[in-house]
């Protein structure tokens, strides 16, 4: 007898420590567990040590609450324009309600994968290849928005969408480069042609203003040789004013005088230049000494008429 009831008491012992053990749950970090009653949703176990009703409390759902990274499939997409493209990208979400996203979505992942390849579609199928392929920030954007919408429900937050590759077809990669290669031929032409007639309107203006300086310094040149013209023809105005002056005062023996000068003056300059080989003397000798015999009395004439013949012969500026 007192065998068999410390029997019961040993199993009775290890059935508590056992119940005991059974309601501690240690939680580790990163995650949250749901705990149910009797199949129903009760609670969540947060990091660390808790402790559950044992038989009756159990844990349910064991939810990673970091942040995950989810592959999008890749897919066929096609364009606004019928293009055909070859499309995935990632996902960055968090779970931010551990029972909204054990209990409200029956599988999470696969749900997160599916709204994103169907958003995927409607988003690029709006847009034509040129612009899919070069608004990648605009794409994101829109997924983020869409997706991060739809699974507030879920207890999660999307907080990044991310499309890896665009990629159209063969074929259609080397129509882009052949197009790309035109458009660049086509404007390094217009970039020539520019330049060249840039390079032309500026010889024409260099041309324009050559002319206009050329111009400028006739006619500067002009108005200096119409003055010189003006002052010579004043001067000689006034020579012939004070010659008719001292012919009046010295009557015909002042201008023979002034005649006889500017004979001399001539034949002297004809005998002095060094290209004469010979002089011709169109006159007779006796004439020409009769006019030098004039031009010496003239000399001895009063001082009134020589001084005006001295003045009539004075050169004029």
């Amino acid at each position: 007898m007192p065998i068999a009831f410390t029997l019961v008491w040993i199993l009775l012992l290890v059935l508590i420590i056992v119940t005991m053990f059974a309601g501690v749950k240690t939680v580790p970090q990163g995650q949250v567990w749901t705990v149910e009653r009797f199949g129903a949703y009760t609670r969540e176990l947060q990091p660390g040590m808790s402790f559950l009703i044992p038989f009756i409390d159990r844990v349910g759902r064991k939810i990673n609450v970091q942040e995950t990274v989810l592959d999008i499939p890749e897919q066929s997409v096609i364009t606004g324009d019928n293009a055909t493209v070859a499309v995935d990208g990632v996902i960055y979400y968090r779970i931010l309600e551990a029972s909204k996203a054990a209990y409200q979505v029956a599988n999470l992942n696969q749900a997160l994968s599916t709204l994103a390849m169907t958003n995927i579609r409607a988003v690029i199928g709006e847009m034509a290849l040129d612009a899919a392929l070069s608004s990648r920030e605009r794409i994101n954007s829109q997924l983020l928005t869409v997706i991060d919408g739809a699974t507030t429900p879920w207890g999660v937050k999307v907080h990044r969408v991310e499309i890896r590759r665009i990629e159209p077809p063969e074929n259609l990669i080397k129509a882009m480069n052949l197009q790309m290669t035109a458009e660049r031929e086509r404007r390094a032409l217009v970039t020539k042609a520019d330049g060249e007639r840039e390079a032309a309107i500026a010889r024409a203006e260099g041309a324009k203003q050559s002319l206009i300086l050329a111009a400028e310094g006739r006619q500067q040149a002009a108005n200096r040789d119409a003055e010189a013209r003006e002052r010579l023809a004043t001067a000689e105005a006034m020579a012939t004013n004070v010659v008719a002056q001292a012919a009046r005062d010295g009557g015909e023996a002042a201008l023979r005088y002034f005649i006889a000068q500017e004979y001399v003056k001539a034949f002297g300059a004809m005998a002095a230049s060094p290209s004469s080989r010979l002089v011709v003397v169109p006159m007779e000798a006796s004439a020409m000494a009769g006019g030098i015999a004039q031009a010496m009395e003239l000399l001895r004439a009063p001082p009134t008429a020589a001084t005006a013949i001295a003045a009539a012969s004075v050169p004029r500026t």
